[in-house]
């Protein structure tokens, strides 16, 4: 068998209400002085409260860094950096959805390590060690409490990336109520993210492509298949939310191993340039690449048609299955209510031959791709999406 390495979090804690109990599950580990990283409006609906106070009952002071934006900053990440130092905090919990997970990774290494961000960036760069490292999604999307990767934007557009299994955290905690209250867009535009995560993993080209993430993919997308729509309209359905939770932290183990490619490429520029949430710009182009890479990936998509989509057993051949999975993952983001044209978002066409020129720049990606894509590959998936 071909070789390959699988990293993901040592304990995965998945149970209602745990956030109440994150002093007993994780006190010991995080030590006296934690910093809590997460965004204002979380901060603000109380949803942080019963974690930090579980965490003081537990004897801890809790030092909060509630600053974190979507698509957080260098500057944001060094400020959350200096709160920890100033408070010589033992260990890091991050609370809420991928921006805030994604600051409290690189604020546990950074604190940990002392290490310069510069010299992180890329892959495998990262030194360690970090501080104890707990994190809390508050949405079913990103994967990011089980993915040793964290993005952070870098002037004004550009995406940059750490990824290092040192940044993997001590504990996931999957508490579903966390997400109870997550709006309709949110829910849709986080759980496509997730099945994105999913496909991109399963049909990944990366030479660890395993075993493990592409059955890890298969769990996935029957959990996020069969939930999506009813976590969309029906958003205080705890079973819904569950599945999505754990659908979504499935996929982060898979794409974490086996990474993503074009879809999450394209998406990018999308995000970086026009401000666009992360689960929406890979939605946008999803179909697309898809289409794109069925010449030479149809048969990989057939695989998993159907477990996204049961309904789609009783097609026939790998051509016909593929397709048929492509369209009803467009009928999918219409019935959620999802923007599907570029132009609905504020682009414009004349802004798509720059986002072509901008999505070579992610060649960690597109590496991964089953198709080969060029510059003038990307501007016409950009074009059939607008």
């Amino acid at each position: 068998m071909t070789p390959f390495v699988f990293n993901t979090t040592p304990s995965i804690v998945f149970e209602p209400g745990a956030a109440r109990r994150l002093g007993e599950i994780a006190g010991k580990k995080l030590g006296p002085r934690v910093l809590f990283v997460t965004d204002p409006g979380l901060r603000k609906l109380g949803l942080t409260d019963a974690a930090i106070a579980s965490l003081e009952a537990g004897g801890a002071s809790v030092a909060v860094f509630d600053e974190v934006e979507a698509d957080p900053s260098r500057a944001t990440l060094m400020k959350a950096v200096e709160r920890g130092r100033t408070a010589s905090v033992t260990g890091v919990v991050g609370f809420g959805g991928g921006s805030s997970l994604d600051v409290a990774k690189l604020t546990a290494l950074l604190i940990g390590s002392g290490e310069d961000l510069d010299g992180a960036w890329g892959v495998a760069q990262a030194r360690g060690p970090r501080l104890p490292l707990v994190l809390a999604p508050t949405t079913s999307g990103t994967g990011s409490e089980v993915t040793p990767v964290s993005i952070i934007t870098v002037g004004e557009e550009e995406k940059r990336g750490v990824s290092s299994p040192v940044i993997l955290p001590d504990i996931a905690l999957l508490d579903a109520e966390l997400t109870l209250g997550l709006p309709p867009a949110i829910t849709a535009a986080t759980g496509v993210d997730a099945m994105v995560h999913a496909i991109e993993a399963y049909a990944s080209t990366s030479d660890n492509n395993n075993p493990l993430s592409k059955m890890l993919a298969k769990q996935a997308l029957r959990l996020l298949g069969a939930n999506i729509e009813t976590a969309v309209t029906n958003g205080g359905n705890l079973e819904a939310r569950s599945a999505m939770l754990l659908g979504s932290m499935l996929a982060g183990q898979a794409f974490a191993n086996s990474p993503v490619a074009a879809v999450h490429a394209l998406a990018y520029p999308i995000g970086g340039t026009f401000h666009v949430p992360h689960g929406l710009s890979n939605a946008l182009v999803l179909p697309h690449v898809l289409r794109f890479n069925a010449p030479d990936a149809a048969h990989v998509y057939a695989e998993i048609a159907a477990d996204a989509f049961p309904d789609l057993a009783g097609e026939q051949g790998a051509q016909g299955l593929c397709a048929a999975f492509i369209a009803e993952l467009e009928r999918l983001a219409k019935r959620l209510g999802m923007q599907t044209r570029l132009r609905e978002v504020g682009i414009g066409e004349a802004d798509l031959q720059k986002m072509a020129a901008d999505a070579m720049k992610q060649q960690r990606l597109l590496i991964n791709n089953p198709r080969q894509v060029g510059e003038a590959d990307a501007l016409a998936i950009y074009k059939a999406a607008w």
